[in-house]
């Protein structure tokens, strides 16, 4: 397959000059769905190739030439082992921009030069895991190789036929991508076999792209037709296969690019982790608060900002359901230790996912900030906070508030704005009676016993409390 990095370059430019002016009203909210053992997934911790490549991007190496030598993987392995595994850093996983090739069978084999069994054998070393980037309706391979389990069907018999509604048929073609449809016979086996090919390799994460591409082929950024758009039931579909298959062989699934219509109905159900954020691009106080503040979108990205998407998107999270996924970290790209701790918080706060997306030789000072074991302790325990209110343009939408397992509690207190702003908080607001011991999370001390907190907060400052009682 080639490199997706030139419709990268192009979605990034346009998304950035044109998405801020495609606001639309805020979706009407429903009660959220029954949670199952499917859901049971903690929110990852790992580091992402994602700077890497997009750094590359900019610099104008063409994606088929990109690539990470052995010896730079060597590198990034054993910082990662000595300098983040010790912290549940566990992970390490590829991403788009570079080639993702089929050597032989059906499915990717190499990112890069990189043969993939040689990648998780080097992963395997350092006690870490390989994630990859890849989507199960994509096609890899030549059209003549029949799909296994399937009584002779080709792999070119998937791809499109005059004959399949789709939503854009005036469109001749869809951009970039080599699509298979959900509808078409041998589909089960085809996406089966993916997770098995993986499986067998030893991953067992998969991040899935450009899923809204795939179901109706609408790109906000462009505000044109990037594809004909196979449609929401064989959306659905291609989904309810893919989890059917990840339960099988104990695979994560991480929805990217999703409209996350009705209320992500259909990403809730079928998908471990959906984003909920444009990419991280350049990263810093604009993808964390600012870019598009306060306006929820009602297709692909609904929010231009971390901040506003896990607040909107907040009334859907919770213990046994899916996890909301703000997209990698640059640390690197922060001007201040407030806007570092801020943007680490969130994500622990709001029960998602930190992807590392800084790398060894830039990270410096940063490491420090994920490093914060009190604050990962929110992580391993599963724990999901919400704001007090899910409106992003209300105020106490930058107050945050969840219990842990053990009875504790966590308030953490934001502000998003560039200016001091003073933050006060009364436990009894929150339902809670009487006085609690006070834990600062990033301060690492304890500040006695309270009913309450006052705070004045630095631009894009936080402070994180846990409550014992």
């Amino acid at each position: 397959m080639k490199s997706i990095a030139p419709i990268i370059t192009v979605i990034m430019t346009v998304a950035t000059i044109i998405g801020i002016d495609a606001c639309s009203p805020q979706k009407a909210m429903s009660p959220d769905a029954t949670a199952d053992d499917y859901h049971s997934f903690k929110a990852p911790l790992y580091w992402s190739v994602y700077e890497r490549c997009w750094l590359m991007e900019r610099q104008g190496i063409p994606g088929s030439e990109m690539d990470i030598p052995a010896e730079e993987w060597n590198s990034i392995l054993s910082w990662l082992d000595h300098d983040m595994k010790p912290y549940g850093y566990d992970m390490v996983c590829t991403d788009g921009f570079m080639p993702m090739i089929a050597d032989d069978g059906l499915y990717m084999t190499r990112y890069g030069s990189m043969p993939l069994v040689d990648l998780v054998a080097k992963c395997r070393q350092h006690g870490l895991k390989l994630g990859v980037y890849d989507n199960p309706m994509w096609i890899h391979c030549p059209d003549s190789l029949v799909i296994p389990g399937t009584d002779g069907i080709t792999v070119g018999s998937l791809r499109y036929s005059p004959s399949d509604s789709v939503m854009n048929p005036d469109v001749d073609h869809d951009w970039w991508f080599q699509w298979a449809v959900a509808t078409h016979p041998g589909m089960k086996e085809y996406i089966d076999g993916f997770f098995k090919h993986y499986h067998d390799l030893g991953i067992d994460f998969i991040r899935i792209d450009f899923l809204g591409w795939y179901e109706d082929g609408i790109d906000r950024g462009f505000n044109a037709h990037v594809g004909r758009g196979y449609g929401r039931e064989c959306y659905r579909a291609a989904l309810q296969m893919i989890a059917e298959s990840a339960r099988k062989y104990g695979t994560f699934v991480s929805l990217v690019m999703p409209h996350l219509y009705d209320d992500a109905a259909i990403e809730r159900e079928f998908g471990h982790m959906y984003r909920i954020v444009a990419d991280t691009w350049t990263g810093g106080v604009g993808h964390y608060s600012n870019n598009c503040r306060g306006t929820v979108f009602s297709n692909w990205p609904s929010s231009m900002n971390q901040f506003d998407g896990f607040i909107h998107w907040s009334q859907f999270s919770g213990r046994g359901k899916a996890i909301l996924d703000g997209d990698f970290t640059r640390l690197n790209t922060f001007t201040t230790d407030e806007q570092k701790q801020s943007v680490i918080s969130l994500q622990l706060v709001a029960g998602g996912p930190v992807a590392i997306a800084d790398q060894f030789h830039n990270i410096a000072d940063n490491a420090r900030f994920y490093q914060n074991r009190e604050l990962l302790a929110l992580n391993a325990d599963r724990f999901v906070g919400k704001p007090l209110s899910v409106d992003p343009n209300d105020v106490r939408s930058q107050t945050w508030f969840g219990q842990l397992s053990d009875g504790d509690y966590i308030v953490a207190l934001f502000n998003r704005d560039s200016t001091f702003v003073h933050r006060s908080l009364r436990f009894s607001e929150l339902g809670l009676q009487g006085s609690y011991k006070l834990r600062d999370l990033w301060r690492h001390a304890d500040e006695g016993v309270a009913d309450s907190v006052a705070v004045s907060l630095k631009p894009y400052a936080c402070k994180v409390l846990r409550l014992t009682k």
